[in-house]
C-alpha cells in the first residue's frame, strides 16, 4: 500500500520528501558502483605502477604491450556481450534520458564497467567520468525499475545518478548539479534541482569517505592576477575557443573516417596507436592527471610540455574516436592545463617574478572545457570547487565567455556530445510539449471517479447510465470489443429511442507519463485512455481524456 502511495506522490511534478530521499538513495547506489569502479582501477594499477596514472616508471615493453592487450580484451568482451550493446558514455546516457526516461540496458553497462576499467588501467587517454555517468544512471535506473516508479520520477532519479557520478569522479558536487542541468537535462526546474543536488552531495561525501577530500588540482597554486592580464586573457580565450573547435572537428573526422570498419579492427588500431605513443611519450598516457602533475612540476620546460600536449591530443582523439570506452572530460582537463601553462610563458612578461603558471593552467582548463562541451557554467563551477580560490572567478569568467563565444559564433562549434549523438543517429530532441508532459505521471491526472461494467447488454448499460451521476464516466468491457467508454449520444436522441455511443479505449500503464498518453491520442486529438495497474493489467485505475492533456498544455504549461 505504501508503495502505491509513493508512486502516486511521485507522479506529481513537485518537490517532495519522498523524491528527495529517493534522490539520496540513487546517489548512494551510484557512489557504490563508482567507488567499486575506481577501486578496481587502483587495485590493478597498484600491481605494476608506483603512482596511480603515472606510467613513466614502467619498463618500455610492458608500457607498449599494455594498451594493445587491453584493446584486445575490450574487443573480446564486447563480442561476448554483443557489439550492439557497445553504445556507451555520456552521449548514450543523454539519449536514454531524453527518449527512454533514463532506463539503462544492462549489457551496455557491463561493457562500460569492464571496458572503461581496462582502458584506464592500461593507460589509454580517456577519463573516468564517462563510465561514472553511465554507472550512476544505471544505478538510478535499477532503483526506479525495482520500485516500479513512474517514468517522470525515473527520469529525475537518472539525473540524480549522473550528478552523483560526476561528483564522485571529481569531488565537485556543485559542478555536477550544473553539468546535469546544463548538458544532460538542458533545463532548470526546482522540483528536479533539489533531489539532484542532494544526490550530488551524497556521491561526493561517499567518495570522500573512501578516497579522502583531495582533488586533482590540489597541487596547483593559484596566484591573483592584476587587471593588466585581462586583455591577454581575452586573447587566450579566443585561442582556446579555436582549439576546442579544432578538437571537436578532428574527433568527429576520426569517428566518420573509421566508421566503415567493424568494432574489432577499430579497437585494435586504437591499441596500436596508444602503444606507439606509450613508446615515444609515456607522459601522455593515462586519464590526464599525470599531465597536470608534470605541468605543475615543470612549468618552465616548454619543449616537454609541448611534446606531451601534442602526444596527449593525438592519444585522446584516437582513443575516443576509435571507440575506447572512456570519458572525454578527464583528458580535456589535462589538455587544458597543459595549454594554459604554455600560455603562462608569455604572461610572465606582464607580471615578472610572479608564479602564475598554475593560475593560467586552471584558466586553460576552464576555457577548453566550456567551449568543447558547451557548458560554460559547469566549467566555472568546476574551477571554483577544484581550486577553492575566489581570486580565480573573474579571470575564469573572462576566459570562459571569450572561449565559448568564439567557438560558437566564429566557428559555429557545437557540443561534442550532441555531434556524437547526431552521427550515431541516436535521437535526443523532444518538442517543448513532450518535454513538459514528461514531467507528469498519468496517475496524477487520471480520473478515478468512474464505474466499470463487464457487459455488452445495451439495456443493462442504459440502466447503469441512468442510475449514475451524469458526470461519472462508464467503462464497459466485453471480450469482443475490449474496454470502451459508453455514453448517451445526445445528437441522435429522439423521443422514442435512446442511442448509445462508444469510444474505444486503449490502455496505458500507470508508470507512463502524460507524454506517452499524448503520443497515443495525438493523431485523432480526441478520445480517452484507461490507466491500468503496472503490476496487474486487469486492474483499471483511472480514465484519462484528451481534453485533460490539452488543458495542461494550453492553460497549465507554466506550472510544469
Amino acid at each position: 500500500m505504501w508503495l502505491e502511495q509513493l508512486r502516486r506522490r511521485l507522479a506529481k511534478p513537485k518537490t517532495s520528501v519522498q523524491l528527495c530521499l529517493l534522490g539520496v538513495s540513487a546517489g548512494l547506489i551510484a557512489a557504490f558502483f563508482i567507488i567499486l569502479f575506481r577501486l578496481t582501477i587502483l587495485f590493478f594499477q597498484s600491481i605494476f605502477l608506483e603512482t596511480p596514472d603515472d606510467f613513466t616508471t614502467l619498463p618500455t615493453l610492458e608500457r607498449v604491450l599494455m594498451p594493445l592487450i587491453a584493446a584486445l580484451l575490450i574487443a573480446f568482451f564486447a563480442a561476448f556481450t554483443g557489439f550492439k550493446h557497445y553504445r556507451l558514455g555520456i552521449p548514450f546516457v543523454i539519449h536514454r534520458i531524453k527518449r527512454h526516461y533514463g532506463q539503462m540496458p544492462l549489457y551496455n553497462t557491463l561493457n562500460q564497467f569492464v571496458g572503461g576499467a581496462l582502458a584506464l588501467i592500461s593507460g589509454f587517454s580517456v577519463g573516468r567520468e564517462g563510465p561514472s555517468v553511465h554507472l550512476g544512471a544505471t544505478g538510478a535506473s535499477i532503483l526506479a525499475t525495482k520500485l516500479h516508479l513512474p517514468h517522470n520520477a525515473m527520469r529525475t532519479l537518472s539525473g540524480c545518478g549522473i550528478a552523483a557520478g560526476i561528483a564522485a569522479s571529481f569531488n565537485t558536487p556543485l559542478a555536477a548539479v550544473i553539468f546535469v542541468m546544463e548538458v544532460v537535462l538542458r533545463e532548470y526546474k526546482v522540483h528536479i534541482f533539489v533531489p539532484i543536488m542532494l544526490a550530488a552531495v551524497t556521491g561526493a561525501l561517499a567518495t570522500q569517505f573512501v578516497f579522502g577530500e583531495g582533488s586533482e588540482l590540489a597541487l596547483i597554486s593559484i596566484a591573483p592576477l592584476s587587471g593588466w592580464h585581462y586583455p591577454y586573457l581575452i586573447l587566450c580565450g579566443m585561442a582556446l575557443g579555436a582549439i576546442a573547435y579544432s578538437f571537436n572537428q578532428n574527433l568527429m573526422l576520426i569517428i566518420k573516417t573509421f566508421k566503415p570498419l567493424s568494432m574489432f579492427p577499430r579497437l585494435l588500431i586504437a591499441g596500436c596507436i596508444a602503444s606507439l605513443i606509450a613508446y615515444t611519450v609515456p607522459q601522455a598516457m593515462g586519464s590526464g592527471m599525470s599531465a597536470i602533475t608534470i605541468a605543475v612540476e615543470s612549468p618552465e620546460d616548454m619543449q616537454l610540455l609541448t611534446t606531451i600536449l601534442i602526444a596527449k591530443l593525438l592519444a585522446t582523439l584516437f582513443a575516443i574516436g576509435l571507440g575506447i570506452p572512456g570519458g572525454l572530460i578527464g583528458p580535456v582537463i589535462g589538455l587544458g592545463v597543459l595549454i594554459g601553462t604554455l600560455m603562462a610563458f608569455f604572461a610572465q612578461f606582464i607580471s615578472p617574478g610572479t608564479d602564475i603558471a598554475g593560475t593560467y593552467g586552471v584558466l586553460g582548463m576552464a576555457g577548453l572545457l566550456a567551449a568543447t562541451l558547451h557548458a560554460p557554467l559547469a566549467a566555472l563551477t568546476t574551477v571554483m570547487e577544484l581550486t577553492s580560490s575566489p581570486e580565480i572567478i573573474v579571470p575564469a569568467m573572462i576566459v570562459i565567455t571569450t572561449a565559448y563565444v568564439t567557438a560558437l559564433q566564429v566557428f559555429g562549434n557545437r557540443s561534442i556530445f550532441l555531434q556524437q549523438l547526431d552521427f550515431q543517429e541516436l535521437p535526443y530532441q523532444v518538442s517543448p510539449a513532450t518535454e513538459a508532459l514528461q514531467k507528469v505521471g498519468v496517475m496524477d491526472e487520471m480520473d478515478e471517479d468512474f464505474k466499470l461494467l463487464y457487459s455488452d447488454d445495451k439495456q443493462q448499460i442504459k440502466n447503469t447510465l441512468d442510475a449514475m451521476d451524469s458526470q461519472t464516466p462508464l467503462i464497459v468491457f466485453d471480450e469482443e470489443n475490449g474496454y470502451r467508454l459508453a455514453e448517451y449520444d445526445l445528437s441522435l436522441m429522439s423521443d422514442q429511442a435512446t442511442n448509445l455511443s462508444y469510444i474505444s479505449l486503449a490502455g496505458i500503464s500507470s508508470q507512463a507519463t502524460l507524454a506517452d498518453a499524448f503520443e497515443l491520442l495525438n493523431d485523432k486529438r480526441s478520445g480517452a485512455l484507461y490507466v491500468y495497474n503496472l503490476l496487474d493489467n486487469q486492474q483499471i485505475m483511472g480514465l484519462l481524456r484528451w481534453d485533460q492533456i490539452h488543458h495542461i498544455l494550453t492553460i497549465r504549461n507554466s506550472l510544469l
